[in-house]
């Protein structure tokens, strides 16, 4: 029997390795949206150092066929037959996959806090500054489902204190659970609308109206980016994003590339990994929009992580110039390379998640 046994483990050994090497590789994993380790390039030394064994252990568990069936089994078996209340730190509640942030870090938050402070006294003592916090999803979802979450109390408070010279728009009260993606970390563009009026009345500017757009929705699902993170069972999410002619006349100057696109970068549907990248291009460290059909000469100047690239779209009515900075891509002390600081009015968004891992912030 024990004969038996070896023999089958043996076999079955031999045929998932010829299967792993018969298999074509696959350059990237969609559902994880990384790339996948690819065959090692053989040689004597690689194979003496034991380098050619690591990579090519890399290799076969990457290139394993049928992987992400076996990735959602064994998420499946984690949660419920062990009784796990995560996999890979996410969670599902109502449908809804949501990524547990906790505790609070007091040290993160202080060096955002430090980071902004120092734009301020460099750039800004001329403006009118605003400060909004986009809550994440367990905000809403992690104490009715019994899940841990960061003291969100606490987070605003330290900001208001830490932060004297913004005025702060609390953006709580406009969202709901609903307002964000099933499958992914941001919100969702249609449900924005009180999130946009409550910044554009603190900024004294024209609100937006839901009347005043149409809704686009792109032509195949979404899958964010919490859908291969978990490797759950969920249904997709459907992208959808407004629409007017006021948008579809603006312009977006990228200082990367030195390009001017679209407020929507349709093409990115199809050529990103994330089509989230639809709004405003996804990462970018600096953008220009020009708003021909402006109602005042007035202009913006919103640091911002991605939760910004679908507000600020709802944002452009009454401004004729809106630039966004996202200081995880450009280095903050040089930004008077790039920008003319004149008084703009000044909005700073951030999300709860990059304020509690603020070391990306430059």
């Amino acid at each position: 029997m024990k004969k038996q046994q070896t023999i089958f483990l043996l076999t079955l050994w031999a045929a998932l390795t010829l299967a792993v090497w018969l298999h074509p590789a696959e350059d990237v994993s969609q559902a994880e949206r990384r790339t996948l380790a690819q065959m090692p390039e053989f040689s004597l030394s690689a194979l003496e150092s034991g380098q050619f064994r690591e990579e090519f252990e890399d290799y076969s568990l990457d290139q394993f066929p049928l992987r992400q069936g076996f990735r959602t089994l064994k998420a499946l078996f984690h949660t419920q037959v062990l009784g796990m209340r995560d996999n890979n730190g996410i969670y599902l509640t109502n449908g809804i996959a949501v990524k547990q942030e906790y505790p609070l870090s007091e040290a993160s938050l202080d060096a955002a806090i430090r980071k902004f402070d120092a734009i301020y006294e460099k750039f800004l003592r001329e403006s009118r500054c605003f400060f909004a916090v986009v809550p994440d999803k367990g905000y809403y979802l992690a104490a009715p489902s019994g899940h841990l979450a960061m003291d969100y109390d606490a987070l605003y408070e330290k900001l208001g204190a830490g932060l004297p010279w913004a005025e702060q728009i609390d953006l709580r009260r406009c969202l709901t659970a609903g307002d964000y993606y099933r499958t992914d970390t941001h919100w969702r563009q249609e449900c924005l609308i009180p999130a946009a009026t409550a910044i554009c009345d603190a900024l004294e500017v024209t609100a937006p109206k839901a009347a005043d757009y149409s809704e686009v929705q792109a032509d195949k699902p979404f899958y964010g980016v919490y859908y291969g993170q978990a490797a759950l069972p969920m249904e997709p999410d459907t992208l959808t994003w407004l629409e007017n002619e006021t948008l579809r006349q603006c312009t977006v100057y990228d200082y990367e590339t030195g390009k001017t696109g679209s407020v929507y970068d349709t093409a990115k549907l199809t050529e990103s990994r994330d089509m989230y990248d639809v709004f405003l291009s996804g990462a970018r460290a600096l953008l220009t929009i020009e708003n021909p059909n402006a109602k005042t000469d007035r202009e913006l100047l919103v640091f911002r992580d991605s939760f910004g690239s679908s507000l600020v779209p709802l944002l452009l009515s009454d401004y004729a110039r809106v630039t966004l900075v996202d200081i995880r891509y450009v280095s903050s002390a040089k930004l008077d390379s790039f920008l003319d600081f004149r008084g703009q009015d000044v909005l700073f968004l951030y999300s709860t998640l990059v304020l509690n891992s603020s070391s990306s912030l430059k």
